[in-house]
């Protein structure tokens, strides 16, 4: 990556607002202020500096500084908020009262203290010991963050502050790589998709692998897009990647793609591996397969073994599994990891109980998987009774993603009725890649999706974040098929927004009847039988409308 000089009126913004800052946030967290005061300056400094440099070398103009800048101001705000708020007006938890809206945070970041002040080495977070983050490389760099930068006390606002800081970073990569592939349009809509996404604001303002997962996806995304695969991507037109774009050599976008790899196989191996697995098929779907290195093809192929070997040791920390390989310590993890969630969701739920003991036992799994593709429920977040700081995140998280599915649903449509695109150039043979590429896209986010809501159907808290570790990839589909629709203006998008009105509408009537005694409560096989039908009405009366018109 090539950067340009930063402008010393660069600096001059820069540099006050980090020390403003470092002041306020030494103010608010315990230890010396001095100390403090050093190291939050410093880590703004680097951070901002960073942030507007990323910005400059995008050649994103205005819009992407002010996207940026939003992102910025959206997470941190929003960590703050809750870490000051939580602990006055949440609940009478641990968690609340130390100010974290994750439990896993929490516990990360009492790890990370008790490593950094003790007198082990700081790769003893990837020890049996420190179980508390999963795979440990988080857990090692918030521990070496707090022994050097915040020796004499525990900050967690410094760790809010570099996920912030992280999660800003990734947006300018992002944006490069998609306008350089699918051109200005999908770029654009995707981008904004991806920096107020609420979740996505929710989890960069807090210290979560998530922030740091989507960052690694773009790094990793540009670096792939530029390096010698950039032959093999679709888009190939001038119209998308004119000579005032920053030029990449093939040794720095290896370098990023290898950074982004790298870090996701500390933070989170699984994603790593789908991020390779996206990659293979983009390269198949879209590439001639005579032109791939045979280098590429093994390193690649190591970085996938290594994966595998690594995802296995941190799943098999304890020595629970006997299993002899990888791919079996995985396999019997996610058994038993789904079969927990179900016997959770079933506990925890009086109505699920009744539905499970009065139905067969083949419903179980796929009611799971529905349930946990629709939560959060919007209509439970606005009707069920909780702290007003909880249903506030609540509505936030659930309007979010009833926002975004109607797009990923109808992603196999828009890629399936591509024509000749604009990325393409008007090629056929473009427009077939194309069309090969949002189809393979699609099935490994709906993919995920179905995983995260296998693995946590019946959890309010993990599924949504399980799914928004791949964020990258859903907010890229649903910038295209915003970008789709605004040009097509297909009349499906209008009926898949009428079927989420009529589950929405039925099932507040559903929840305000359960809660607020709103008229009778329809028994849930009724209720779901009238969602059903109204979905058959609609999607009956659309394709007859669409035959009648052919």
């Amino acid at each position: 990556m090539r950067s340009k000089n930063l402008p010393s009126k660069d600096l001059l913004f820069v540099l006050p607002i980090s020390l403003g800052l470092g002041a306020l946030f030494a103010f608010g967290q315990t230890g010396n202020w001095l100390t403090g005061f050093l190291s939050f300056s410093l880590l703004l400094f680097l951070g901002l500096l960073s942030l507007v440099s990323s910005v400059r070398w995008a050649s994103g103009g205005k819009t992407l500084a002010w996207i940026v800048g939003l992102a910025f101001i959206l997470r941190l705000a929003g960590g703050v908020a809750t870490y000051i708020m939580l602990p006055l007006y949440g609940y009478d938890d641990a968690d609340d009262r130390a100010g974290y809206v994750f439990t896993d945070a929490h516990r990360r970041d009492d790890q990370a203290w008790e490593l950094a002040s003790s007198e082990r080495p700081i790769l003893d977070a990837f020890s049996s010991k420190f179980a508390s983050d999963q795979y440990g490389g988080l857990l090692a760099f918030s521990a070496f963050v707090y022994r050097f930068l915040s020796p004499d006390a525990q900050r967690p606002l410094m760790l809010i502050l570099l996920s912030v800081l992280i999660a800003a970073l990734g947006i300018p990569f992002l944006w490069w790589a998609v306008n350089r592939t699918f051109g200005e349009k999908v770029a654009w809509a995707s981008t904004w998709i991806f920096a107020l996404y609420p979740d996505s604001v929710l989890l960069g303002g807090a210290a979560m692998r998530e922030p740091y997962l989507m960052t690694f996806s773009a790094f990793a995304l540009w670096g792939f897009v530029n390096s010698g695969v950039q032959e093999l991507a679709p888009a190939k037109s001038h119209d998308t990647y004119s000579n005032d774009k920053p030029s990449a050599s093939k040794v720095s976008s290896l370098i990023w793609l290898g950074i982004g790899l790298l870090g996701m196989l500390l933070v989170s191996p699984v994603v790593a591996l789908v991020t390779l697995v996206i990659f293979a098929g983009w390269i198949f779907f879209t590439g001639e397969r005579g032109n791939i290195s045979w280098k590429t093809v093994i390193i690649l192929g190591i970085i996938f073994i290594a994966g595998l070997f690594f995802l296995s040791s941190a799943l098999n920390r304890s020595g629970e599994f006997d299993a002899t390989s990888p791919l079996h310590v995985i396999n019997d993890w996610l058994r038993l990891a789904v079969k927990w969630d179900a016997y959770q969701l079933e506990r925890e739920s009086g109505w699920v109980q009744k539905i499970f003991e009065e139905g067969p036992k083949w419903i179980r799994l796929p009611f799971i998987t529905i349930y946990g593709v629709f939560q959060h429920v919007l209509p439970a977040a606005l009707i069920a009774p909780t702290k007003f700081i909880w249903k506030v995140i609540y509505v936030a998280r659930s309007l979010g993603w009833y926002m975004l599915l109607p797009m990923l649903i109808l992603s196999f449509a828009a890629a399936a009725g591509q024509g000749r695109s604009p990325a393409t150039n008007g090629s056929v043979e473009g427009s077939g890649r194309m069309r090969n590429l949002w189809m393979w896209l699609s099935l490994l986010a709906w993919i995920w999706i179905l995983l995260a809501a296998l693995r946590a159907g019946g959890d309010q808290w993990d599924n949504p974040r399980y799914r928004t570790i791949l964020f990258l990839w859903q907010s890229l589909i649903a910038g295209y098929v915003w970008v789709w629709w605004r040009e097509t203006r297909n009349v499906w998008f209008t009926r898949v927004i009428a079927c989420e009105v009529v589950f929405l509408l039925v099932f507040t009537q559903w929840y305000g009847s359960r809660y607020l005694y709103w008229g009778g409560q329809l028994p849930f096989a009724v209720m779901v039988s009238l969602i059903l039908g109204l979905w058959l009405i609609i999607l009956g009366i659309g394709w007859w409308q669409d035959q009648k018109r052919a």
